[in-house]
């Protein structure tokens, strides 16, 4: 159904047809769902504009889109369904008589099937479908193994599939593709992984899981541009369990990150400003020659975001060594965040506020 509908009416966030609009400050309508899934992970930003948020951001329902919503489908006639059946194509995967051609095809189908339907993702896992997909996660033919990773990703976008692909075993089968030879096949993992890693329970699960975190370190020691990224991004979803920030600076994460955020990959400052929660992450900081002005150039050249992260990460390692305080003190920290207050982003100017504080003696708990 969600494809007759005109684009408007789908939300920008699920791109799934809004079932009750609201409008948030930036003017911008999404599903009252999607943006409050949006709200309850910390972001203060319309996902639109990017423009900053009250801290209390109001939703106003859309009564007038929502009636055109209700009316449109009273009188819209309906698309005839897609003439293939996904059994069809799932038979392809699991027959033995199938070219490697045809399960390319049939991974193809159902992947673009799935992207925007939650519909038919509803009905692929019901088929039976995450089995197979996993099976043609193990193959040596990239194509294939790319093509059933993507699927499993468009699955993973419902949480209710997130936990069930994990109890059927895909965490194993992701991180033997992270560990692979292929580097497409190893940002798609990454990718998956974060994905997964939504659903707090799943978080523990990887962090248990032998070489899950060791994997997604080496890729951002040893993988490219998109591969790094994805990592980072992976670390960042798994860390926000505390447990394992212990085990990514175990596996040697720190500096890795350190030198990638020198490099110019401001997520790797993000995953610094979580793994310096943790005492064995900032002793690692604290150990690692030229910390201090690694993050004072972010401070200076980054973007909102890796200016966020980058205080939040000296204020972690300030509050906790005089030291780092001292050091960040003559690298001039102090000045650069007294400019900081006049930032347009409120979150830079609260974080400049604390590190401020920090460095003139009066320390908060971070």
């Amino acid at each position: 159904m969600a494809t007759q509908f005109p684009d408007d009416f789908k939300c920008p966030i699920s791109l799934e047809i809004m079932s009750d609009p609201v409008i948030l400050s930036s003017g911008h309508t999404f599903d009252r769902a999607s943006i409050q899934r949006w709200l309850d992970a910390g972001h203060r930003t319309c996902p639109i504009t990017k423009l900053t948020l009250p801290d209390q951001p109001s939703l106003i329902p859309n009564h007038a889109l929502r009636s055109l919503i209700s009316n449109y489908a009273l009188i819209s006639p309906q698309k005839p369904q897609t003439p293939t059946q996904p059994e069809t194509l799932i038979s392809t995967l699991t027959s033995k008589s199938s070219t490697m051609k045809s399960k390319i095809a049939s991974l193809d189908q159902l992947t673009r099937l799935s992207k925007r339907d939650s519909v038919f993702r509803r009905r692929l896992t019901e088929s039976g479908v995450v089995s197979a997909v996993l099976n043609c996660v193990d193959s040596d033919d990239p194509g294939i193994q790319e093509k059933a990773l993507s699927l499993l990703l468009n699955l993973s976008l419902d949480d209710d599939n997130k936990v069930g692909l994990v109890a059927e075993g895909a965490i194993g089968r992701v991180v033997a593709a992270l560990r692979g030879d292929f580097p497409d096949c190893r940002a798609v993992a990454a990718t998956l992984l974060t994905s997964l890693a939504v659903v707090e329970v799943n978080k523990a699960t990887i962090g248990v899981y032998p070489y899950a975190i060791r994997a997604l370190v080496s890729l951002l020691r040893d993988g490219k541009g998109r591969e790094k990224k994805e990592a980072a991004t992976a670390l960042y979803a798994i860390c926000s369990f505390p447990d394992n920030r212990r085990r990514a600076v175990e596996r040697g994460a720190v500096p890795i990150l350190l030198r990638i955020a020198d490099s110019g990959l401001e997520r790797a400052v993000e995953v610094l400003g979580i793994l310096a929660k943790c005492n064995d992450g900032r002793e690692q900081m604290e150990r690692f020659p030229g910390c201090i002005q690694i993050l004072v150039r972010v401070l200076k050249n980054g973007t909102s975001r890796g200016v966020q992260y980058a205080l939040l990460t000296l204020s972690s390692l300030c509050c906790n060594s005089e030291d780092m305080c001292l050091e960040a003190t003559k690298e001039g920290v102090f000045e650069i965040c007294t400019g900081l207050l006049e930032d347009d982003n409120e979150k830079v100017r609260r974080n400049a506020s604390i590190l401020i504080q920090i460095l003139t003696g009066n320390n908060l708990t971070i």
